[in-house]
């Protein structure tokens, strides 16, 4: 076996592959941009190395500086997570020059599979069914244009080097098929330094289904079964789950022997990924396979019990693979959840910052936390905004489900926004439980955007009586402290409060028992019990006699608390106080309607106005590119541009006025 690998990647991928090696015997060293000189990777490693400046094509992308690294550690092969170099062939063959092993497929496998276009083409000459389109590069808007129309729309434009959702977008007619195809060639040539692109018939109703495959350099090919990954957001995965709710044994037994058959045709070696989109009646069509690891492939570890990343490093190293496909058994369900560093309330805008805390949920039953941060970690703007993955395992989907739920709920970071909140909602919905997802989910359900999920009466009751609790508890312990007003005690503070959410008041009856406090909230009663932490905190006891892991924060003097998705900000005072600000006129919001803003931290990519130029509602304006992601700013009404504040080239702050109109 090796002695010693490099890790060419960062974050929780680096920390997940380094956790394998440790535990196999073999040795580490990892890379590091300046932005990640204190990451926990580098911490994690044996040895580490630094590559440069923080952009990625200054440091992360030069193959140069990686082989140089391997060649001063003594590394003997490189795993190249995913992102980055991992489909890169001449990264491949460079090592291969260097006489240093590349933990994944050949170069040919890497060429063939990693353009698009050819790959729709070898896919066809195997026997796999792919989706109608024009296999061939797009020239322009004016090329696209004619394409589509023969096509018909929808249809989906791709960068033929692309991945991880950039470079991507739908179009349902011409006037947004121009804008995609320029924004995508942008994108495209920004991530992967390529802007070609190409075109195919977006298929309505439709579920992504991938296929893990496992080969190795002795001709075995075996897949692990199938990953949904239906519920995406701007075609970037966030939940996935295997197996598939929506796929039977037939289906999910021709998907494997046509992923397999691919596999074969480039002579495939390492774990990779073939990827189908299903529409709703079991008809399914190849749409690109993944040279390298997956993100969600921790889900496939969890029902399968491999661990991936071994068996890449034995293939590497020449083993045989250790089970033939009918030894391979899927047992139970697991669910995974990206978390991300994004406020799902502003549009799920990147959010950048230090974790100022950080505590995931490892004492749930079943969960599992791949992640490369911890307290006091910096989420950067230079890279994507994955902060942890969070897989849930369980006997049956429910369980896996339920069990996530009670993780989410329990999750705290702080520091920065994310995206717990949408991924508690969703996980909690109906249709979700039900099965019954398709890629159109997250449009279809949040068709106005995300803002929170609703309450029922029963737990904005609890959420309010956990308010009063921790407020209390906070007064009983102020009575405690050495120095305060002497003879008086837990009974003499009050027994009735009101919480006021905005202008509502709501009127809660509280008494202390010996472990917890007896409520009235409208008529309902709630049982608390259990230890109340005045710090940032979850809740760990129970209402009623189920848990109920709310979390709570100080939020100057008001109290934020979230549950399920669902949040509340309130502000806890006597009733007399209640009373009094009942009396007080309602603030008004500043008028920042002549003002074009920021939505969030990042580059200004260009301007597409001048100083007097008069503008129509839905013009573009500028274009911000944060975390790898272009988002293109529209005015919201007709006007004229009054000043530009800021330049192409600008780094931008979060609410920071671009142009100001008259």
């Amino acid at each position: 076996m090796f002695n010693k690998i490099l890790i060419a990647n960062r974050g929780e991928i680096a920390c997940r592959i380094i956790r394998t090696a440790k535990r196999m015997g073999i040795a580490t060293v990892a890379v590091y941009s300046d932005a990640d000189a204190d990451g926990k990777h580098v911490r994690m490693a044996d040895e580490a190395v630094r590559l440069g400046p923080p952009p990625s094509a200054e440091s992360y992308l030069l193959i140069d500086k990686i082989i140089e690294a391997c060649k001063q550690t003594g590394a003997e092969a490189v795993h190249p997570g995913f992102g980055f170099l991992s489909e890169r062939a001449a990264f491949c063959e460079a090592l291969e020059k260097a006489g240093i092993t590349f933990i994944g497929p050949g170069v040919k496998a890497i060429e063939a599979m990693g353009d698009k276009i050819t790959s729709k083409k070898i896919a066809k000459e195997a026997g796999v069914s792919t989706v109608p389109g024009f296999v061939g590069l797009i020239e322009g808007p004016d090329h696209a244009a004619e394409i589509a129309d023969e096509i018909g729309y929808p249809v989906m434009i791709k960068a033929t080097a692309g991945g991880g959702g950039k470079g991507m977008r739908i179009a349902h007619s011409k006037d947004e098929l121009k804008d995609g195809v320029r924004s995508a060639m942008n994108e495209a040539r920004s991530s992967f330094g390529d802007d070609r692109v190409f075109i195919e018939k977006f298929v309505t109703e439709p579920r992504h289904i991938e296929i893990q495959v496992l080969a190795d350099s002795h001709g075995n090919v075996i897949h692990l079964g199938e990953r949904e990954c239906s519920i995406q957001r701007r075609h970037q995965k966030v939940i996935e789950e295997a197996p598939s709710p929506f796929i039977d044994a037939e289906t999910r037994a021709k998907m494997g022997e046509q992923a397999c058959a691919l596999a074969r045709q480039v002579g495939y070696v390492s774990a990779g990924t073939v990827e189908f989109i299903a529409d709703a009646d079991k008809n399914f069509y190849f749409l690109e396979m993944n040279t390298r690891l997956q993100v969600e492939h921790p889900v496939t570890e969890m029902v399968t019990g491999l661990d991936l990343v071994e068996q890449m490093i034995r293939v590497a190293y020449g083993e045989k693979l250790p089970l033939t496909q009918d030894e391979v058994k899927m047992d139970g369900w697991a669910i995974e959840a990206r978390v991300y560093a994004e406020d799902p309330f502003r549009g799920f805008l990147p959010s950048i910052g230090r974790l100022t805390r950080y505590d995931p949920p490892l004492d749930v039953d079943g969960i599992r936390v791949d992640d490369g941060v911890e307290e006091g970690s910096e989420i950067s703007m230079f890279y994507d905004p994955m902060i942890a993955k969070l897989i849930a395992y369980g006997e049956t989907r429910d369980q896996a489900a339920d069990r996530m739920g009670e993780a989410l709920n329990r999750y705290r970071i702080r520091g920065v926004g994310h995206n717990i909140p949408f991924l508690s909602a969703t996980i909690a919905m109906d249709r979700f439980r039900k099965g019954n997802i398709t890629t159109n989910f997250i449009a279809e359900e949040f068709p106005d955007g995300f803002e929170g999920a609703a309450i029922g009466d029963y737990e904005r009751g609890a959420m309010q009586v956990l308010a009063v609790a921790f407020a209390r508890d906070d007064a009983e312990r102020s009575l405690r402290i050495s120095g305060q007003v002497a003879n008086r005690g837990k009974s003499e503070i009050a027994t009735v409060w009101t919480v006021r959410e905005g202008r509502e008041n709501t009127r809660v009856e509280i008494r202390p028992v010996e472990d917890g406090y007896d409520a009235v909230v409208g008529g309902q009663r709630y049982a608390v019990r259990g230890a109340l932490d005045a710090t940032i905190a979850v809740f760990d006891g129970n209402v009623n006699g189920e848990p109920f892991p709310v979390q709570i924060d100080r939020d100057g003097i008001y109290r934020a608390l979230s549950f399920g998705g669902a949040s509340m900000r309130v502000l806890v005072v006597p009733p007399r106080v209640a009373d009094a600000l009942d009396k007080m006129p309602a603030k008004e919001a500043a008028d920042t309607s002549r003002l074009l803003v920021s939505p969030m931290p990042g580059l200004l990519v260009s301007l597409a106005v001048s100083e007097g130029d008069p503008v129509k509602v839905g013009q573009e304006i500028c274009v911000v590119e944060a975390m790898k992601m272009e988002n293109v700013l529209r005015a919201e009404k007709d006007g004229t541009v009054a000043k530009i504040h800021a330049s192409a080239g600008a780094s931008l702050a979060v609410d920071q006025t671009i142009v100001e109109f008259e």
